[in-house]
């Protein structure tokens, strides 16, 4: 397993990060999957034998079912390990149940700190944009909650290019904690992050988090032209996490995961997570299972190697055009770009 620095921090994390949205299924995340105490012993045992040093839950995970197993689970190795969480989301009925102000984060934080049976959180992040709440509120309650040694860093997660640089800037301007990383979405199926959120991540030294790096199972190999999805399969259900644009494209992709996975003797979901770990600034995976066999194959992928012409292949098939003002300034700009521009615009220059 390879570890890698999280942005600007000195914490290293593997490049695989296990996941816990499967842990309980409760309500709606019953789709995703409905993992008991014991199967997420088998689980994290397995992660922490292949080197996994980062667990990804969140407050809203099936009710908080999912810290609370994570936190049985780990309980004993704590120390071994690092926790991530998030809070955000809605989590009750209440007007202030929600957003990232300081009344929810701090009271959320308490909350998620006795469901994980731990005294501190590693990484906290804010789980969504809340664009009512004043940034300098948030990344203040942050930075106190730090401070007061319950969090130890923090992070953003599904934010938008202005958004996260508006945080870090208000983050410079008052002293506050800075993010140091942000959790993504970003696939071969969906590479709408390498427009803003990379180059930015780039440039403002943060780390990159990928959720959902097999596109809910859609880059699995499990889905092909033609032929139905096996019968519990996520995309199946209301879940509808990524969406899906164009869906022969989408085969196409899967078309050349396959190839390159028989070349390699692997799975077409091992090639994807491979191109994922490859790409500029990625810092890590987040994998979540239903299976000890899905897992065990998704922690593989760390040692999966890909050549430069089977990644010019998977480039090729998932391109998609340059939006403005990127195509403009492949034209126009290519004599003044930096080393997060050229994240972009480098191939087609």
């Amino acid at each position: 397993m390879e570890y890698r620095r999280l942005g600007r921090s000195g914490l290293r994390v593997s490049t695989i990060t296990m996941g816990t949205m499967t842990f309980g299924g409760k309500g709606a995340f019953a789709n995703v999957g409905a993992t008991d105490v014991a199967q997420a012993r088998r689980q994290v045992d397995l992660a922490l034998e292949a080197g996994v040093n980062l667990f990804d839950t969140a407050d809203i995970y099936s009710d908080g079912a999912s810290e609370e197993i994570t936190g049985e689970v780990l309980q004993g190795r704590r120390d071994d390990v690092l926790i991530a969480t998030k809070a955000r989301m809605t989590t009750g009925e209440g007007p202030n149940d929600g957003g990232a102000s300081r009344h929810h984060l701090v009271r959320s934080v308490e909350r998620s700190l006795r469901r994980l049976r731990t005294d501190h959180v590693d990484l906290y992040q804010i789980h969504e944009w809340d664009g009512q709440t004043p940034l300098e509120e948030t990344l203040e309650a942050l930075d106190t909650l730090v401070r007061s040694g319950k969090v130890r860093y923090v992070g953003a997660s599904n934010y938008s290019g202005w958004q996260l640089m508006k945080a870090l800037a208000v983050a410079d301007a008052r002293g506050y904690q800075r993010y140091v990383s942000q959790q993504i979405h970003y696939t071969l199926q969906a590479r709408d992050a390498e427009d803003e959120l990379v180059p930015l991540t780039l440039d403002q030294e943060l780390g990159v988090l990928v959720w959902s790096p097999l596109a809910g199972g859609l880059l699995s190999g499990k889905y092909r032209r033609g032929t139905s999805a096996p019968e519990g399969s996520r995309h199946l259900t209301d879940w509808n996490e990524p969406p899906v644009h164009d869906e022969d494209k989408l085969y196409d992709v899967v078309d050349v995961l396959v190839e390159v996975g028989g070349a390699h003797g692997v799975s077409a979901a091992q090639v994807a997570l491979a191109w994922l770990l490859g790409r500029p600034g990625v810092t890590s995976l987040v994998v979540g299972a239903r299976t000890e066999e899905q897992l065990s194959d998704n922690l593989a992928a760390a040692d999966l190697v890909l050549d430069d012409a089977e990644r010019a292949r998977l480039d090729a098939v998932s391109a998609v055009p340059l939006r403005y003002p990127h195509w403009h300034q492949a034209a126009t700009a290519k004599d003044r770009l930096s080393a997060a521009d050229l994240s972009l615009l480098g191939p087609h220059l």
